[in-house]
C-alpha cells in the first residue's frame, strides 16, 4: 500500500477517485490507473483538519475531515454509487414572476447551479470551466453546444425542488449532461434537461478533439451504462433548428449585456441567452401561455461589449403527434392537445455585422384561465413594448433600453 501526499488543487481529485472506485472490479477504473488505486490519500489544505481516504483491495471508503462551510450546509450529495449527483433548492421570492412560479431563467440557473457543485464535488476545477487536470495543463476548457430544456410544471414559491444530473462521453467531439427535475415533497418529475459541450482551447478559442487522457479522467465519474434524460426516438432534443432569417415577424433590436449579464468567465451568461430570446415573443403568447419547452444551440460567444438583436417567428407544426407525446419512461407529464399549443423559431445576431450567437426553438403551452386572469396591465408600465408595424417592437422610452424592463 502506497502513501501520497497531494497540494491543495489535486487534493479534491484525489479523494473522489479513491472514494468511489472499488479497484476489485475492472470495469472502474481504466487498467493504467489500476495500480494506483491502492493507496492512502492523506491531504491537508492549510487551515482544514486532514481528509483521509483509504482504498485497498475492498470496497473503497473514506474517513471525511469537516469540509467547508458551503459543503456542509449545501442540500446536495453524490449518489450512492457516485455516478450522478442530487441536490434540493427551495424557490425564493425573487426567482419567481408575477404568477408566483419560477421562471424559465430561474430553472436554468438552478441547472447550471447544480451541474457546477457536481464537478466540484468529484474534484474539477472550481474556476468555472469544470476542468479536469489534463486540460488545465493543456489550457482546454468546456464550452456548451447544445441546451434543451422541457417543464411540464413550474414551481411556486417555497416549493422544494430537487435536481439530479450525470455527465456521459458524446462521442470523440465532446460530452453531454442531463438533469431530472423533481418536486421533492412528492416525487413527481416536473421537468428533464440535457446539454452538449465540447472541448476547446482557451487561447486560440478553437475546438478540440477529447483526448483519451481527459475521457479516463471524466468517464470514470459516469454511468458505465448510457442513461439518457430524453430516451424517447425522435424526442425534441434531438430536432435540428433552421436559420430565421431576416424576415422575421417579430425583433427586439439594441439588446446589450449589462455587467450582471457576465460570468465568472467574463462572457455573457448562458442563462442570458434565454431571457434575449423571450425579448422578441409577442406579448400576446406571453401573455396566455407558458413555455414548455426551449433549445438553444450556442455559435458564437458573446461579449460585454457586443450589440444583439433578437429575432423570431411563428414555426408552423409539421409533426403534431411527435410534440404532443413527450411523456417517457422518466415519469414526464402528457402534453396538452395539439390546439393548446404553438412554437416558435429564434435567432440571436450581433446587429453590426448579422454574425449568427444563437438560434433557437421554443414550444409553448396556454396557461390556466387564472393564470392568464391575474396579469397586471401591462402597457401601463414605463418602457413597454409596442408593435409599430409587423415583425418590429419599438420602445416608449429613450436612451438605452434595459432588457429587463418589459417583465
Amino acid at each position: 500500500m502506497l502513501k501520497l501526499s497531494c497540494n491543495a488543487a489535486d487534493q479534491i481529485q484525489a479523494l473522489a477517485q479513491c472514494r468511489f472506485l472499488d479497484p476489485s472490479k475492472p470495469g472502474l477504473l481504466p487498467s493504467r490507473r489500476r495500480a494506483a488505486a491502492a493507496a492512502v490519500v492523506s491531504c491537508s489544505p492549510a487551515g482544514k483538519a486532514p481528509t483521509l481516504a483509504v482504498v485497498s483491495d475492498g470496497p473503497a471508503r473514506v474517513e471525511p475531515g469537516p469540509g467547508s462551510l458551503a459543503d456542509r450546509l449545501r442540500l446536495g450529495s453524490l449518489t450512492e454509487d457516485g455516478l450522478s449527483y442530487k441536490e434540493r433548492f427551495i424557490v425564493r421570492c425573487y426567482e419567481v414572476g408575477m404568477n408566483k412560479t419560477a421562471t424559465v431563467e430561474t430553472i436554468a440557473n438552478l441547472l447550471q447551479e447544480v451541474g457546477g457543485n457536481h464537478a466540484q464535488s468529484v474534484g474539477f476545477s472550481t474556476d468555472g470551466f469544470a476542468t479536469t487536470p489534463t486540460m488545465r495543463k493543456l489550457n482546454l476548457i468546456w464550452v456548451t453546444a447544445r441546451m434543451h430544456i422541457e417543464i411540464y410544471k413550474y414551481p411556486t414559491w417555497s416549493d422544494v425542488v430537487e435536481i439530479e444530473t450525470w455527465c456521459q462521453g458524446e462521442g470523440r467531439i465532446g460530452t453531454r449532461r442531463d438533469w431530472i427535475i423533481k418536486d421533492y415533497a412528492t416525487g413527481q418529475v416536473t421537468g428533464r434537461a440535457t446539454s452538449k459541450w465540447v472541448m476547446m482551447n482557451q487561447e486560440t478559442r478553437r475546438l478540440q478533439k477529447v483526448d483519451d487522457d481527459v475521457r479516463d479522467e471524466y468517464l470514470i465519474f459516469c454511468p458505465r451504462e448510457s442513461r439518457l434524460a430524453f430516451p424517447e426516438k425522435n424526442n425534441g432534443s434531438l430536432k435540428k433548428i433552421a436559420k430565421l432569417e431576416d424576415s422575421a415577424q417579430y425583433s427586439r433590436l439594441g439588446l446589450v449585456p449589462r455587467r450582471a449579464d457576465l460570468d465568472m468567465n467574463q462572457h455573457v451568461n448562458n442563462v442570458t441567452y434565454i431571457g434575449w430570446v423571450l425579448e422578441s415573443m409577442p406579448q400576446e403568447i406571453i401573455d396566455s401561455y407558458e413555455l414548455q419547452m426551449i433549445t438553444l444551440d450556442y455559435r458564437r460567444e458573446c461579449q460585454h461589449d457586443d450589440v444583439v438583436d433578437s429575432l423570431s417567428s411563428h414555426e408552423p407544426d409539421e409533426n403534431s403527434e411527435d410534440i404532443s407525446q413527450l411523456k417517457g419512461t422518466n415519469g414526464s407529464a402528457a402534453s396538452p392537445a395539439a390546439e393548446d399549443y404553438c412554437q416558435f423559431l429564434h435567432l440571436l445576431r450581433l446587429s453590426g455585422d448579422g454574425l449568427e450567437i444563437n438560434r433557437g426553438r421554443t414550444q409553448w403551452r396556454k396557461k390556466p384561465i387564472r393564470m392568464c386572469q391575474s396579469r397586471p396591465n401591462w402597457r401601463k408600465r414605463r418602457g413597454s413594448a409596442r408593435r409599430t408595424h409587423p415583425g418590429v417592437f419599438k420602445t416608449q422610452t429613450s436612451g438605452t433600453v434595459d432588457v429587463t424592463d418589459l417583465y
